[in-house]
This record gives structure tokens, C-alpha cells and sequence, in this order.
């Protein structure tokens, strides 16, 4: 039989790369402050989820430098960055590459060869992915998931570490096709970009409409950020901690005698066991962020709200009371309690 004190510490992470994890969390904080002012919030969550191995959607409204950001991002982590706007007439060829007839130049003889497409990258900004058909969505969600693209019988692996962080526009619905709830599960988080503060703003305005130009250093490259999402799933969580992140899941389904009765007043369908591994994963990010060895409820609770607002489905009182996803979550912490450790 195992020890369980000696599968904890081969369990445990190095102390060398959790620190060094911290340190290049707070360096890039640091890089992306000179260029974005404010977010923090965003940039912390956008952080645990690629060290959590996770792919994200930022909805805000246009203005709030969400490519900015995104771009910015992958300066300080040394990745390979393409944009890809998504419209209408976006096919899923266009995204994923297609095979192309080339002629060698000394023989004359023809081959067909595959052309790579944007998606080739180590970060993706899907830049409003409600605004291209479904197809497209799921050309993309596919290679999100499998890590790799299909073409003409042919398989092509995506760089590694790679992430798609998408973007949403919660005004203009007009023209767009919103990806249905079994896509948006395979999104990690759910980030809600926020309107600046007042000083904020005044920082935005200083740092913009001036002569000056920002520049951000190299914080670390593609096999680091490889190396440390090894470092995160090292991060301990207790039996009580992975009970609390079931507990929360479990809670937003109606049908689940645990429910509370605000879920079955306004809840559809609630999250599903997906939630739960994002929950646990993100607490163990961020715990590793702040150079902590084990993960705590607090964190689980930290992460509760980009994990869940996108996998809880409001129905019509919900909608009628101004019951949006975010405030029953924020219910959902205050009900179910966390449990103590044994």
C-alpha cells in the first residue's frame, strides 16, 4: 500500500518553479500595466486559465482593449499571436488552412500541398466569434479540443502551449449566431471586461493621447509556460476542497435535491460536471500565482463566477426579476458553505 505522506510530496510541486511561477505572474502584471491600464481582475483570470490550460471568452463592449490586452499578452509570454476576425462569410477553411495544388519548379510534377491558416498559432484571439455560422464555430472548437487540424485525411498538430481566448460584443445581436450552451461548456472561462474606473480613465487618457509609446519585455517563452502548467496540476487540493467544488456544481441543477430554491425558481439547466474540473483547476492556478502549495476553498470560491456564468441557464423568472447568472452565483456562494478540512 502507497504512503499517503509519500505520494503527497511527490505530489507536492518544486518549490523552485512555484516561485518562479509567482514571480513571472507578478513580471507580467507588471509588462501589461505599462500598456493596459487597469483590468486586473481580467488579467488575473485570463492568467490562471493558461496556466490551467484553459480557453477563455471576454464579453464586454467595444473600447475596453480586449485585443489590446490579449495582444500584449502574448508579447510578455513570447507566443505566436493571430487575430482572426470573425464575419459571416468566414469559412471554415479560411481558419484551419486548406490544400492547395503546387508545381516543383525543376520536375514541372504537381503535388497537393496544405497551406496552413491562422490557427497555427500558439494564442488565437477569435475576435466576435458570434458573428460567423455555426461551421466555423465548430472548425474551431474542434481544434480547441483536439489540439490538432483534419484536413483531407491528414493530421496537423497545433503549436503547443495553445490557447483561444474569444471576444464577444453583449450589445449587437443583430446578424450574429450565439454559440450554443454544449460550445461555450468547452470554454474554460466566462471573463465579463468591465467599464474603466474614473482614475482608470484618466490613466487611459494620459497614456494614449500622448507622444509616448510603451513597450513590454519577454517574460517567458513557450516551454516555460509548458513546464509550469506541469507545476499547477501539482498544486495539493484537498478531499474537502474537490467536495466544495462539487458541492457548488451540483447546486446550480434544479433537479438536484441539494438545490437551493432560488436554482429551481430561476434555473433551466444548471452546470455540469465540467464545471467541477474547471473549478478545482482554477483554484489550483490560482493558488500556484500567489506561491501557495495547496489550493483552498477560497480559491475554488475566487474562480466560481468566470467558471459558472456561462453554464448556468436563466429561464423567464429569472428574466422577469432581473435575475442575470452572475447574481445567483453570488447567492450560490452564500448558500452553500464551505466545508471544513477533516
Amino acid at each position: 500500500m502507497t504512503n499517503p505522506e509519500t505520494a503527497a510530496s511527490r505530489e507536492h510541486p518544486d518549490e523552485q518553479a512555484l516561485q518562479r511561477l509567482h514571480d513571472a505572474y507578478e513580471n507580467i502584471r507588471s509588462q501589461i500595466g505599462r500598456v493596459v491600464i487597469g483590468q486586473h481582475e481580467v488579467i488575473e483570470e485570463l492568467m490562471i486559465a493558461i496556466f490551467a490550460r484553459g480557453h477563455c471568452v471576454l464579453v464586454g463592449v467595444p473600447g475596453l482593449a480586449k485585443t489590446l490586452l490579449v495582444s500584449t499578452l502574448a508579447r510578455t509570454l513570447s507566443l505566436s499571436f493571430k487575430r482572426i476576425q470573425f464575419t459571416p462569410d468566414l469559412m471554415p477553411a479560411d481558419i484551419t488552412g486548406t490544400e492547395i495544388i503546387q508545381e516543383d519548379k525543376i520536375t514541372r510534377e504537381r503535388s497537393f500541398v496544405f497551406a496552413r491558416g491562422p490557427i497555427f498559432a500558439n494564442m488565437i484571439l477569435a475576435d466576435e466569434i458570434n458573428r460567423t455560422p455555426p461551421k466555423t464555430q465548430a472548425a474551431l472548437l474542434e481544434a480547441m479540443q483536439e489540439h490538432h487540424v483534419t484536413a483531407a485525411g491528414h493530421s496537423y498538430p497545433l503549436p503547443e502551449p495553445f490557447f483561444v481566448l474569444a471576444t464577444q460584443n453583449p450589445i449587437e445581436q443583430e446578424g450574429t449566431y450565439p454559440l450554443p450552451e454544449a460550445q461555450l461548456d468547452r470554454f474554460m472561462f466566462m471573463i465579463s471586461v468591465r467599464y474603466p474606473s474614473a482614475e482608470e480613465e484618466m490613466g487611459i487618457l494620459r497614456a494614449t493621447t500622448g507622444a509616448l509609446r510603451s513597450e513590454v519585455s519577454e517574460t517567458l517563452h513557450a516551454e516555460d509556460i509548458i513546464a509550469l502548467q506541469e507545476t499547477v496540476r501539482r498544486i495539493i487540493a484537498a478531499d474537502h476542497v474537490l467536495h466544495y467544488a462539487m458541492e457548488l456544481a451540483r447546486a446550480t441543477r434544479p433537479t438536484e435535491p441539494e438545490a437551493p430554491d432560488f436554482i429551481r425558481e430561476y434555473v433551466s439547466w444548471g452546470a455540469g460536471p465540467r464545471a467541477s474540473q474547471y473549478l478545482v483547476l482554477g483554484a489550483k492556478a490560482r493558488a500556484a500565482l500567489y506561491g501557495r502549495h495547496d489550493a483552498t476553498t477560497r480559491d475554488v470560491a475566487a474562480v466560481a463566477l468566470p467558471v459558472l456564468r456561462h453554464r448556468i441557464i436563466t429561464n423567464f423568472n429569472a428574466e422577469a426579476e432581473g435575475m442575470d447568472s452572475d447574481r445567483i452565483i453570488k447567492l450560490l456562494l452564500e448558500r452553500v458553505k464551505a466545508p471544513t478540512r477533516d
